[in-house]
């Protein structure tokens, strides 16, 4: 859990990459879940992306919706998006390995098929 910054960032340019436990750009930075269950949404999720040098702002690769049930509290929403955080990742890693993710200014592009 730490902030990535320059010369690293010059070093290694869109490619270095992340996961948040939220649909960003809502609920950057810490405690995700938590935030996104206490603000009251219907649908929370992950999203991998590049790093930038802001925080969760870089452009979004993947994103995996989960839906928030009526009995969810912090704890079980963070466990369930954690289940798609497995499979996300894991498909970002795929897609860019492949070169099927590329970057147009702030959109990543997935070639499909």
């Amino acid at each position: 859990m730490r902030i990535i910054h320059n010369p690293l960032l010059d070093a290694y340019p869109e490619r270095i990459i992340n996961i948040h436990p939220a649909l960003l750009p809502a609920f950057p930075g810490l405690n995700a879940q938590k935030q996104a269950f206490e603000y009251g949404v219907k649908v929370a999720g992950c999203t991998v992306h590049f790093v930038t040098e802001g925080v969760d702002t870089g452009p979004i690769i993947v994103q995996r919706a989960v839906k928030v049930a009526e009995d969810d509290n912090a704890e079980t929403l963070a466990d369930r998006i954690l289940a798609e955080e497995h499979k996300a990742y894991p498909e970002a890693i795929g897609l860019l390995a492949t070169g099927k993710a590329t970057i147009e200014g702030r959109h990543v592009i997935i070639e499909r098929g």
